[in-house]
């Protein structure tokens, strides 16, 4: 633990953002860090709580207790190992996560937990500008051969965990880098892709190898797997779109979020995107239909390109400001929560469906709306209904639908191999018993979204990590990788 009595001296203190007006001028990243003197007292806010809930919080079961005391003594080398024993990419989740650990703290009890996912991010980026984190190069190779088919961060811990127990390890990736929703999903002033690239330069020297723009089912076909390699892991994710089928869709400036969001991403890394497919929101009024995080990325990359407002809609009414602790702790709460993006100026709208899209000369102009009624049957589910003349209009030039995703694609790879899915559409894999993430066929393996669906990257990590021990467990037998 920190200091017995911390939590009662010392106030939680957070990170800060640069001002919006300043922010949203570039696509870097804009979080100010603590001092490392400040980062110590955070952690000396840790209590000896005797049941440390944020284990239970945190997908990856992060130690998290012991890091806080760590940093709190200032043994900062000794703190980079014991984060780097249970999560590959601590620097990413400190990032982009939305801490369920620190939902889960004690200290969340009166709204004042640890600054877990700070602690964190800067332990790592210490570990890097320290020069600490270095490649784990196997003393010896099992001359096993695994292909990982997905490079997001499912395949990327799935890929360094199998490297580390001495397999010779591929990577397939339909794009252009590597990286998966983490490279062209996640906007760059949440995360830039530096971060990714350095990881990757240590797997490299770990032994994985990279293959970018092989796609398998496509360009390579799947039966090219499962002759040259002795296990296979897919580790792709849910992409297949939730769509919105309403009079109006195919209008021109109707698209999916992730057809907008990859784009700024890719100019960020110096790439042209050719004048007939590229989407901006210069000088546009911009609605984005889904109240998420892929939909607040959406917001906040449109207000960097210029867009004149943004509007978001969301189906769902609004929560509440604060949840009843005595209810949902130590539980994920359903809570008003506002975005750094969504706190740039977008206008956000609650319990609002669409009805149409209008348009002129081909191109979307307004966007039409109902306001709903939510209510619970005798059944206590809740249902919506319309409310009566509520109907209007919003000016509209791009609209964006960050909906979610219903499932991966089937088309291609996955048709190809004839795996079995669950009821959802994804790959079918039971996480329990000898047989973990172990598909319906044999010596084919999955984790990440394809498994489980649309989910964090903690949880992606966590199924790479588990999925790998259950690899290793089927080329050797028996395996020294952790659960």
């Amino acid at each position: 633990m920190g200091k017995p009595t911390g939590f009662m001296e010392y106030d939680r203190n957070e990170r800060t953002y640069a001002p919006a007006a300043d922010r949203v001028q570039h696509f870097r990243e804009f979080i100010i860090p603590l001092e490392d003197n400040e980062v110590s007292l955070q952690g000396a806010r840790c209590m000896d709580c005797g049941i440390p809930f944020c284990h239970q919080g945190c997908p990856v079961n992060n130690i998290i207790p012991d890091w806080n005391d760590l940093v709190y003594q200032g043994n900062w080398k000794k703190a980079v190992n014991v984060l780097h024993s249970t999560n590959n990419f601590p620097e990413f989740t400190g990032r982009i996560c939305p801490a369920p650990c620190e939902a889960a703290c004690t200290l969340n009890i009166d709204d004042n937990p640890v600054t877990i996912k700070t602690i964190e991010c800067a332990i790592v980026d210490k570990g890097w500008e320290e020069g600490w984190i270095k490649p784990h190069i196997p003393e010896h190779k099992t001359g096993k051969r695994v292909a990982i088919v997905g490079s997001g961060p499912a395949g990327m811990a799935c890929a360094q965990q199998l490297a580390r127990a001495g397999h010779d390890v591929s990577v397939f990736e339909k794009n252009d880098r590597i990286g998966g929703l983490l490279r062209y999903g996640i906007p760059d002033f949440k995360m830039e892709k530096q971060v990714i690239d350095r990881r990757m330069a240590q797997m490299q020297a770990e032994g994985v190898t990279f293959h970018t723009e092989t796609h398998i089912g496509g360009s390579m076909p799947v039966e090219k797997l499962l002759e040259e390699f002795d296990a296979i892991a897919l580790t792709g994710g849910s992409e297949h779109n939730r769509d919105l089928e309403v009079p109006g869709r195919k209008l021109d400036g109707v698209h999916f979020a992730m057809t907008f969001l990859p784009q700024q991403n890719k100019r960020n890394a110096g790439d042209t995107i050719d004048s007939a497919v590229s989407l901006t929101a210069k000088n546009k009024h911009v609605v984005v239909i889904g109240g998420g995080d892929t939909g607040s990325d959406c917001i906040g990359t449109s207000f960097r390109q210029g867009a004149v407002s943004v509007t978001q809609l969301e189906i769902l009414p609004q929560p509440p400001e604060k949840e009843n602790k005595g209810l949902t702790w130590p539980d994920w709460p359903n809570k008003m929560r506002t975005s750094s993006s969504q706190d740039e100026g977008a206008i956000r709208e609650w319990s609002v469906a669409t009805k149409s899209f209008e348009g002129k000369n081909g191109k979307v102009s307004a966007i039409t709306c109902v306001r709903l009624n939510w209510k619970q049957d005798d059944n206590c589910q809740w249902q919506m209904e319309e409310i009566a003349g509520s109907e209007f209009q919003l000016k509209a030039d791009l609209v964006l639908l960050a909906m979610g995703f219903i499932h991966p694609v089937h088309e291609g790879m996955l048709k190809q191999l004839g795996v079995e899915l669950d009821a959802r559409g994804n790959v079918m894999g039971s996480t329990e018993g000898g047989n973990a993430y172990k598909t319906s066929l044999d010596k084919v393996f999955s984790a990440g979204d394809m498994r489980r669906g649309q989910s964090l990257v903690v949880w992606a990590i966590r199924e790479g990590r588990q999925c790998a021990r259950s690899i290793d467990e089927f080329l050797m037998g028996s395996s020294d990788l952790p659960r």
